[in-house]
C-alpha cells in the first residue's frame, strides 16, 4: 500500500472516472430514497426516477431538502431502509432547541463512515502507531463515536476522553503519550491555557497533530493554536446530517479541505436564488449522500457558506477542495443594514496579544437604535494600566469598524468573566426588539 494514501485508487481517481462513479451511486441512492415516505412523495410530484437521472447535473431536477423538512418528518419520515431489520444506530444533531434532526444508520452506513474518518486521519499523517485522544462529547453528538470508530479502523490506540475536565485531558496526554488530539478550536485554546496554568510546556509532550472542526474559525486562530500547543492543526468539516466528522478534511498541505466525492455530491448555490454559482465564488453548500443506505439525503441545504477552491492540490488527491467555512447563511446577523459574521469580529480580535480567546457579541436596541456590543476577555499578559487599556480598546474599535463597517461598543473584561462553554462556543446574543 502506498504510504501516502489510505485508499489510493479512490483518492487519486481521475475526475472523469470520479464523475462516472458519482452518477452510478446517485442513481442507486435515488432508487433507495424512493422507499422513504418523504422522498416517495417528492419524487412522484416531480416525476423523478433513477432512470430520469442521466448525468450528475440532472440532480437539479430534484428540489432541495432542508432542516425544516427533516423536522416536519421527525423522527423517521426520511428513513428508506428497513429500520427494524437493518437499523443499528440513531444519531441526532447537537441543536438544543426544538425538534432535533435525526439520522438512522445501518451497519453498511457505519462501516462507510468509519472508513471515511480513517481516510481523513490518514490524510494528515496519523497512523496506526499513533495514540489518538478524542476530547469530543460522546453520545448523540457524532464527534465522539465518529472519530472513535474512524481512529479504531485506522488501528490507532484510542483514548475516548470525552469533553471537558482539562486537567484530566492533560494527564492522559502525558501518561498515555498521546500524539494526536481531536478538539474544537475554542477548547484547544482553553487546553493551552490550562497547560500554562499547570506550568507545563505543551511542546515538551508527545503531542504533534491536532484535528479541529465543529465551529468556524479563522486561519489566524489556527496559527495561534499551533503556536500555543506546539502542534500542526488540521481543519475538518462534518455535520450530523452527512454522518458527522469525515465529510471533508485538510491534507498536510493545509490549503483547503478535500471533499470525499465518492460519498458526497457537492453543489454550491446562491442562497437567495438556489442557482449554482461558478467555482471559486462563495455560496451555500448543498450535499447529497452517495453511499448511505438507511437514510440517504438528497440536495440537503447545509446553510454553510464556502467556495470550491480552484486548481489542483500538490498532495495528488483529485477530490475537490472547499475553503474553510465562512460562516452560515443563518448565523449571519444584520445590523444597520450590514451583513456581519462573528468570524469577521474574531479575525480582528486574534491580532491583539493582550486579548484572551473568549468573546461575546451582544445585539440590543438602545433608544430605538440597534447597537452591537463586543465584550472580550483580556489575557494573562495584559496590563492593568487604564490608559493603556483605553488605547487598546480604541484600536480594536477602529479595526472592527474597518472590517465590518459598523462601530461596535468594545468592552474589555477580566479573564474568566465570560461564560465558558463545554460545547460549541456561543458567540452572539441577539436581544433586539425587532429580531
Amino acid at each position: 500500500m502506498n504510504d501516502k494514501y489510505w485508499e489510493e485508487e479512490i483518492e487519486t481517481m481521475p475526475r472523469e472516472k470520479l464523475r462516472e462513479l458519482q452518477l452510478q451511486r446517485l442513481k442507486k441512492t435515488i432508487g433507495i430514497a424512493a422507499n422513504s415516505p418523504y422522498y416517495k412523495q417528492v419524487f412522484q410530484e416531480h416525476g423523478i426516477t433513477a432512470d430520469s437521472i442521466r448525468s450528475v447535473e440532472d440532480i437539479r431536477k430534484i428540489p432541495f431538502t432542508t432542516k425544516a423538512d427533516m423536522r416536519a418528518n421527525y423522527p423517521f419520515g426520511l428513513v428508506a431502509g428497513n429500520m427494524h431489520e437493518d437499523g443499528v444506530r440513531i444519531h441526532s444533531s447537537s441543536g438544543t432547541t426544538g425538534t432535533p434532526t435525526v439520522i438512522v444508520h445501518s451497519r453498511h452506513d457505519l462501516d462507510s463512515w468509519a472508513n471515511l474518518v480513517a481516510r481523513c486521519l490518514y490524510t494528515v499523517g496519523i497512523r496506526k502507531t499513533d495514540v489518538f485522544q478524542n476530547s469530543s462529547g460522546y453520545g448523540m453528538f457524532t464527534g465522539g463515536l465518529g472519530f472513535q470508530y474512524g481512529a479504531e479502523r485506522l488501528g490507532a490506540l484510542t483514548v475516548p476522553a470525552a469533553a471537558g475536565n482539562s486537567k484530566r485531558q492533560i494527564k492522559f496526554i502525558m501518561d498515555f503519550k498521546t500524539t494526536a488530539l481531536h478538539a474544537i478550536p475554542s477548547y484547544a485554546i482553553r487546553l493551552a491555557e490550562v497547560f500554562q496554568e499547570e506550568g507545563i510546556d505543551p511542546a515538551s509532550t508527545t503531542l504533534k497533530t491536532l484535528v479541529i472542526g465543529a465551529e468556524p474559525h479563522t486561519d489566524e486562530q489556527r496559527k495561534k493554536i499551533e503556536r500555543m500547543l506546539g502542534v500542526k492543526a488540521y481543519n475538518s468539516f462534518g455535520m450530523t446530517e452527512m454522518n458527522g466528522p469525515g465529510v471533508a478534511f485538510e491534507c498536510t498541505e493545509q490549503n483547503g479541505m478535500h471533499f470525499w466525492e465518492d460519498c458526497y455530491l457537492v453543489e454550491i448555490i446562491n442562497p437567495e436564488t438556489g442557482e449554482p454559482v461558478p467555482d471559486g465564488e462563495i455560496g451555500e453548500l448543498v450535499l447529497t449522500t452517495l453511499d448511505r443506505e438507511m437514510m440517504p439525503l438528497i440536495r440537503y441545504r447545509t446553510r454553510d457558506l464556502t467556495r470550491i477552491l480552484p486548481g489542483k492540490c500538490p498532495c495528488g488527491r483529485t477530490h475537490l477542495r472547499i475553503d474553510r467555512i465562512k460562516g452560515r447563511s443563518d448565523d449571519m446577523f444584520i445590523i444597520k443594514g450590514v451583513n456581519i459574521f462573528p468570524m469577521q469580529v474574531e479575525k480582528v480580535l486574534v491580532q491583539f496579544p493582550e486579548l484572551g480567546s473568549n468573546y461575546l457579541i451582544t445585539l440590543e436596541t438602545i433608544n430605538n437604535q440597534d447597537e452591537m456590543i463586543v465584550e472580550v476577555e483580556l489575557s494573562d499578559l495584559s496590563t492593568d494600566n487604564y490608559i493603556e487599556l483605553e488605547k487598546i480598546r480604541k484600536a480594536i474599535s477602529r479595526q472592527l469598524k474597518d472590517e465590518i463597517l459598523v462601530t461596535p461598543k468594545v468592552k474589555l473584561v477580566k479573564k474568566g468573566s465570560l461564560p465558558q462553554s463545554e460545547g460549541k462556543a456561543v458567540r452572539v446574543k441577539d436581544l433586539r426588539d425587532n429580531k
